[in-house]
């Protein structure tokens, strides 16, 4: 295989995997959090069947802009909700979202962003707002003034 192969093949291989960097365990999201001195930005969404929490992923979350800043500055953690059959979660991490959103998001608001700092401590919370991935970088930095 020549060069240039290989490289749309190394491109294929690795460009998804750049995006992935949600967290779905709170213990270890936190952990992370205190080690590296940064804030946790926890997403409560219905990823299967709620249209504003797909429109956030598709005009926030993914965009390049908001994965660069978001790598640098923050533990991100999803917690998920779907409904359909095929992306059912597992038990446990059905239960350990169940308890983050009695714990942070009991309205059962979706999507429902929270900002909390690294002790867990809310600091913010926002929902779907059409601000594209500057306004919400700004959105959520002005939660994060007091740290």
């Amino acid at each position: 295989m020549n060069r240039p192969y290989l490289l749309l093949l190394f491109m294929l291989v690795s460009g998804p995997a750049v995006g992935q960097f949600w967290h779905t365990d709170y213990k270890g999201a936190q952990s992370i959090a205190k080690a590296e001195n940064k804030p946790i930005l926890l997403v409560f969404q219905g990823s299967d069947w709620c249209a504003p929490c797909i429109k956030l992923d598709r005009e926030v979350w993914s965009t390049e802009e908001f994965q660069e800043y978001a790598s640098s500055r923050w533990v991100m953690l999803k917690a998920d909700f779907p409904r359909r059959s095929k992306n059912e979660l597992g038990t446990d991490q059905a239960k350990a979202n169940a308890a983050l959103a009695e714990r942070y998001n009991k309205n059962g608001i979706f999507p429902f962003v929270v900002v909390l700092d690294k002790e867990g401590h809310v600091l913010g919370e926002t929902s779907y707002q059409k601000i594209g991935p500057e306004g919400y970088i700004n959105l959520i930095e002005s939660y994060t003034k007091q740290l």
